[in-house]
């Protein structure tokens, strides 16, 4: 079972950038994709972004082109980076394992092994 653990979260003003880290405990971080979901208080969990063992990435359209996910698989670490960020980006940010072959999907229930989550305030 793997163990995630989430930091970076904070407050932060609209326009400003903030990166999240997520990290993975295990031996074998490199052979599974992970994700980025969020959560606002009333709403869905909501897909962010995902990334490959290795490089390939997608993101969801509301983040596209301000959000970049990466990864250390050194370090067992993934990060996301949130450029430009509005108040609508405000949300419990958390990170989990793609647990079944589904690369391209955005369903919460194809990730598992999910981190307790790092708040993200952005104020207007």
């Amino acid at each position: 079972q793997v163990q995630l653990v989430e930091t970076g979260g904070g407050l932060v003003q609209a326009g400003d950038s903030l990166t999240l880290s997520c990290a993975a405990s295990g031996r074998t971080f490199s052979s599974y994709a992970m994700g980025w979901f969020r959560q606002a208080p009333g709403k869905e969990r909501e897909f962010v972004a995902a990334i490959s063992g290795s490089v390939n990435t997608y993101y969801a359209n509301s983040v596209k082109g301000r959000f970049t996910i990466s990864r250390d698989n050194a370090k067992n670490t993934v990060y996301l980076r949130m450029n430009s960020l509005k108040p609508g980006d405000a949300a419990v940010y958390y990170c989990a394992k793609m647990e079944s072959l589904t690369w391209g999907s955005t369903n919460p229930s194809h990730f598992g092994s999910w981190g307790q989550g790092t708040q993200v305030t952005v104020s207007s």
